[in-house]
């Protein structure tokens, strides 16, 4: 079953990143990721393999992590499952900032969001990049209106 509910949230988060990457303009892509739905059934997914996954040992263990400890708890598929739908929530909520931010200052974002997809902190890193850039070489642009941190 974890195999499957694996695969699934795999699968799930897809079509939203297709949205904001193919299609960052269209109205449906916006009104899809105005929502928080995909988010709170992810995290009911993370929620319940977390729970599945405890055990008093991991339980001792994740209340002091060490290195080793953390390495063996995700060894186990049902811990490594947990981990990646972390990951895949994660990630999302990145790039849907991403998005956001891109549709609110005219950011170029495909490739940030793209880097989120794969691997979320180098495509938020590549969205700060990007802004930081934009402000320095093309400071007339509508992205100047706010900053990133605000």
């Amino acid at each position: 079953m974890t195999g499957a509910l694996f695969r699934g949230a795999n699968l799930f988060v897809l079509p939203f990143w297709v949205l904001m990457i193919l299609l960052p303009n269209w109205g449906v892509t916006r009104r899809v990721m105005e929502s928080y739905l995909p988010y709170v059934a992810l995290a009911g997914l993370y929620l319940y393999l977390f729970v599945s996954s405890i055990t008093p040992e991991n339980a001792q263990a994740l209340s002091n992590p060490q290195l080793a400890d953390i390495a063996r708890f995700f060894a186990d598929e049902q811990a490594a499952a947990t981990g990646w739908v972390h990951f895949l929530v994660m990630d999302l909520f990145v790039g849907r900032w991403i998005y956001w931010e891109g549709q609110r200052t005219g950011i170029w974002t495909i490739h940030s969001l793209a880097l989120c997809l794969f691997a979320g902190p180098l495509g938020l890193l590549s969205h700060i990049l990007t802004y930081w850039l934009s402000q320095k070489f093309f400071p007339g642009s509508k992205s100047e209106v706010t900053s990133v941190a605000d």
